[in-house]
């Protein structure tokens, strides 16, 4: 598997509702957002199975960014049966994020 680029047009439909999945908001020109490109794709390959892990370009995908209260980047959002939880701005460690998951697992 591999992490799902998403926009605008195709938004709505790619969150799951039903389960947990994660949201990168970035751009491709910001230094925070390469950094968070591996811890991502590390968890893809622990969690990916258990969470749907995405990502919306920001620069591309204005309206998502503006409807989700993106101000600075990378904001990540976890979304629980389709519904946001969790909102993460700025980069973090892994651990935080691992953590956040694991609350919505059970």
């Amino acid at each position: 598997m591999s992490i799902k680029q998403i926009s605008d047009e195709n938004f709505s439909a790619s969150i799951p509702s039903e389960g947990v999945a994660l949201v990168d908001f970035g751009a491709k020109w910001c230094p925070p957002c390469k950094v968070l490109l591996p811890i991502l794709s590390d968890l893809e390959r622990e969690i990916g199975d258990k969470v749907t892990i995405m990502q919306v370009d920001c620069d591309d995908s204005p309206q998502m960014a503006g409807q989700f209260g993106v101000m600075s980047m990378p904001t990540v959002i976890l979304f629980k049966d389709g519904q946001p939880m969790e909102k993460w701005v700025g980069l973090r460690p892994k651990d935080a994020y691992k953590s956040g998951i694991a609350k919505y697992l059970s």
